[in-house]
């Protein structure tokens, strides 16, 4: 059997952790990706390594800062404030994120390593910088990075 992944020891040790301190943010949060991550496992019949908890990791930040939007949109203070403590500590465990500017200049490494030309070719371009770029960037700006790079 292969070793527990360090970030899951991670999340793990830091659960253990906030029960102690009693942050109740921290550790619903904590939960919360404990529990993708293992449905997660259970779905695809196999344990998770690194780079599939930081994209579920990722996945739940996007949520949270769809939320905040919605929330502060909708005039709701006390849940923006929720949100933006539990985005908080989901940014504890990803890396950090790329500007637009290295964004930018991966793609273009990509486009000219798979040889693109045109937006036709975006589908050539978007699996592999995906995967370069998971958890250091958000899909959508990649996204509009290529589309844009390809005009």
């Amino acid at each position: 059997m292969a070793a527990e992944s360090a970030l899951k020891q991670k999340l793990t040790s830091d659960l253990k952790q906030a029960m102690r301190d009693r942050d109740k943010v921290k550790l619903s949060v904590i939960r919360l990706v404990m529990a993708a991550i293992k449905n997660t496992e259970i779905a695809r019949q196999t344990t998770l390594y690194d780079d599939d908890i930081l994209g579920i990791i990722a996945k739940e930040a996007r949520q949270r800062r769809e939320s905040v939007e919605a929330f502060k949109q909708g005039n709701r203070q006390d849940l923006v404030a929720q949100e933006e403590a539990e985005l908080t500590v989901l940014q504890e465990y990803l890396p950090q994120q790329m500007s637009r500017e290295e964004i930018i200049a991966e793609a273009r490494r990509v486009i000219e390593e798979v040889g693109a030309q045109g937006p036709g070719d975006k589908v050539k371009v978007m699996p592999k910088l995906i995967s370069q770029l998971k958890g250091r960037a958000d899909g959508r700006e990649i996204n509009a990075v290529v589309t844009e790079l390809l005009q």
